[in-house]
């Protein structure tokens, strides 16, 4: 099926559908354009920073890796349609997935891995990079780390397979894996279009009806004073709400920094 363009209501033309010819050119657009992952939809607002390409891991280089501004991450597994081992995608991911929770204990490593690859991709250190296209100050870039380390260390880990088509069996397959486990898989097709110098993208995303309103550790609000005090009165926690305030207040008078996690 093509699309119609014209110019002013006149001069319609039908571009026809066209096909990445490379996996390659598929993973370099996303992470120069990763408006095309519509992960806005799981969310509102969320965006998706594609952080490296060919992240390595122990069970082979996963085709890009990426973040939310949560610290949520995303493992992205590209393959064509026309790519014999589409079957196997889902299994490829969810490999992946369990090589850099197993692997990937050191976190500073792990953060030093994505420090070069900015350096290299970007010309700015990793930390510059998710503070510039999240808009984030400094303490917004901590809690971001705070909940990518968790993520890491919990294995909560989020897929998705970017494919130039799907097929029905995929589609069903993704959608049972949300229903039946903690997993979280998601398929994006992307539809190609060129027309003279232009490049046209419609994404559409499935998996999302399953688990939409589902928050991980990341997806949490970060405490802050007021309601970290407002939970222990409303839990009648009145001797350990005071023991609380002394240990805040002197930490107040040190002049030392205060990092509010999230979750219980």
């Amino acid at each position: 099926m093509g699309i119609v363009i014209s110019q002013n209501g006149r001069n319609a033309q039908i571009i026809e559908k066209s096909e990445f010819e490379k996996e390659d050119f598929l993973q370099e657009y996303i992470q120069n354009n990763p408006e095309a992952i519509p992960i806005y939809e799981l969310q509102d607002d969320r965006r998706l920073l594609i952080a490296k390409r060919e992240f390595p891991t122990n069970s082979g280089p996963i085709d890009a890796l990426a973040f939310d501004e949560t610290g949520n991450i995303y493992v992205v597994e590209t393959k064509l349609y026309r790519n014999p081992d589409k079957r196997t995608v889902v299994a490829q991911a969810l490999d992946y997935g369990a090589a850099l929770w197993k692997h990937f204990t050191d976190f500073p490593k792990f953060i030093n891995i994505l420090d070069r690859e900015a350096h290299n991709k970007f010309g700015m250190s990793f930390s510059e990079k998710v503070q510039s296209f999240f808009s984030f100050n400094e303490e917004e870039y901590d809690t971001f780390l705070d909940g990518l380390k968790r993520c890491l260390n919990d294995g909560d880990i989020k897929f998705v397979i970017l494919m130039d088509a799907l097929d029905e069996r995929l589609k069903d397959l993704i959608v049972y894996i949300n229903q039946n486990s903690q997993f979280d898989i998601y398929a994006v097709k992307l539809e190609y279009y060129k027309f003279k110098e232009n490049e046209i993208i419609i994404p559409k995303i499935f998996g999302v009806e399953v688990k939409k309103n589902v928050k991980g550790y990341a997806d949490q609000e970060a405490w802050n004073e007021e309601t970290f005090f407002k939970e222990y009165e409303k839990n009648g926690l009145i001797g350990e709400a005071k023991a609380a305030r002394a240990i805040l207040n002197w930490v107040n008078e040190k002049k030392l920094r205060v990092w509010w996690g999230r979750g219980k």
